[in-house]
């Protein structure tokens, strides 16, 4: 908790307790709305203007956001930006440089969670810290990659790679910048450098037409704020752990964990959404033009609502969620992975960095090693059904379509509420205590799946379907 005046905290106090909030909540949800006055100001006053204004100005603003939320404790930001730097500049574009940005973030982000840690879900320094730490690993990658022959990179890397090393005002303003400093989303040092100089725009040399989707952003992101204060205190993770709920019949525990599921993933919506928006305001946000000459400003877009909402795979889920954070763990530890040779390997190592990147508990670890089972079992079932003659036509008869839907939907529903029992509960005592109610129906279904699906295969899948697929 910062450290402020007493009728400061007095006045946050009962506004967050009339809300039913806790004040660090309260002063998180402050600090994100408070960006589109201050991307406002940046549109009408530093527009054009020299680009060490913004990076000041971002700065500035970067730390009193900083230190109205944690206060003193804002200093390990700040301590991990200036070594972040000076590595940077000492070590140059080596191997080196890219272990040392890479071991020394990450560990000081696990020795946060291990010192701060408590059995609750609590907003402190490593909130943003998380989101710093792969700022500074992604800067020292694309520092490294600038180094590299153009025909040694790949397309996105020759977009994002750093053929300079930057200032102390651009790395401190990349990493202050009130967009994206307390919960996301990721983007590059060049997108930054970029609208710094004033060239994140649609119309060359003005500023950009971005108020409306800045706006749209803003009101997807207040109706899901709405929706969550609503329904969300009606379904607290408390309850999970009652003998109440372990009362209540087996299909209720099942549709309970459902409903708890998707609505528990609304605080993140609001926050990505709102977020967004005050990047898209500043003109962060462009990401070019599409085939029909407008403007694209989902550059920081860190959730497909659509998507997220209609999908019914889980794999669907995952591509339209977090997709900042999905598209930097792919492009600097999937991707980087190659050399070993196996997908299979390279695509766990990325949920393990997952896992730790989020906290030390196990329910993060329980959580991923879910979702790894769980995409797997899913790509499997799909190529079933598509290389089966018979199940694609009777996934395709046109009176089966809405029954397949919604029973498809219903079982994605449940895969959503299942993994996230651990990723909100933390410890093993308590989401094995919820896990016990429902009898690991997630784990009874999905490796049942694993181990019966290659067999499936041999009854549905023709021998030459076979064939054609090894060809």
């Amino acid at each position: 908790m910062a450290v402020t005046a007493g009728s400061e905290l007095t006045l946050l106090q009962e506004t967050a307790a009339a809300v039913g909030s806790s004040e660090a909540a309260l002063r998180l949800i402050v600090s994100i709305f408070i960006g589109y006055p201050l991307a406002l100001f940046q549109r009408w006053y530093l527009f054009g203007k020299e680009a060490h204004l913004t990076y000041l100005f971002h700065i500035v603003t970067g730390l009193l956001l900083s230190y109205f939320n944690f206060g003193y404790q804002m200093c390990h930001f700040l301590l991990c930006v200036v070594l972040q730097f000076l590595i940077l500049r000492l070590m140059g574009r080596t191997v080196t440089a890219v272990f040392t940005s890479f071991s020394f973030q990450t560990i000081y982000l696990l020795a946060g969670y291990y010192y701060t840690a408590t059995d609750e879900y609590d907003i402190k320094w490593t909130m943003p810290q998380c989101v710093l730490t792969l700022k500074m690993i992604g800067l020292a990658f694309d520092y490294y990659d600038g180094g590299k022959a153009q025909d040694k990179l790949t397309k996105e890397q020759q977009q994002l790679a750093l053929y300079r090393v930057p200032s102390f005002l651009q790395v401190a303003g990349f990493s202050y910048f009130y967009g994206g400093l307390l919960v996301g989303p990721q983007f590059s040092l060049r997108c930054y450098q970029k609208l710094a100089e004033g060239t994140m725009t649609d119309v060359a040399g003005q500023r950009p037409n971005s108020i409306m989707p800045a706006a749209r952003r803003l009101g997807l992101g207040l109706f899901y704020l709405t929706v969550y204060a609503i329904i969300g205190p009606y379904l607290p993770d408390s309850y999970l752990l009652t003998d109440q709920f372990l009362d209540q019949p087996f299909w209720y525990r099942c549709v309970y964990l459902t409903i708890w599921g998707k609505i528990m993933l609304y605080k993140y919506l609001t926050c990505w959404l709102v977020t967004e928006g005050v990047c898209i305001l500043t003109g962060l946000g462009y990401n070019g033009m599409d085939a029909s000459g407008r403007p694209k400003w989902d550059s920081c877009a860190n959730v497909k609502v659509w998507l997220f909402e209609t999908t019914p795979l889980f794999t669907g889920t995952i591509a339209s969620f977090n997709i900042n954070t999905n598209a930097w763990v792919a492009r600097n530890v999937f991707k980087r992975l190659r050399f070993l040779g196996s997908k299979i390997i390279s695509q766990a190592a990325a949920l393990l960095f997952l896992a730790l990147w989020h906290g030390l508990h196990s329910g993060y670890l329980i959580c991923f090693s879910l979702e790894f089972l769980i995409v797997i079992v899913e790509k499997q079932a799909i190529d079933l059904v598509h290389e089966s003659p018979l199940l694609t036509r009777l996934t395709t008869l046109p009176a089966l379509k809405l029954p397949l839907y919604i029973a498809q939907q219903s079982i994605h529903w449940l895969c959503l509420g299942y993994p996230l029992v651990p990723f909100c509960l933390f410890t093993w005592d308590k989401w094995l205590r919820v896990y016990m109610s429902i009898y690991f129906i997630g784990h009874v279904l999905f490796l049942s799946l694993l181990l019966t699906l290659p067999y499936l295969r041999k009854v549905f899948v023709p021998r030459k379907e076979k064939l054609k697929k090894v060809e």
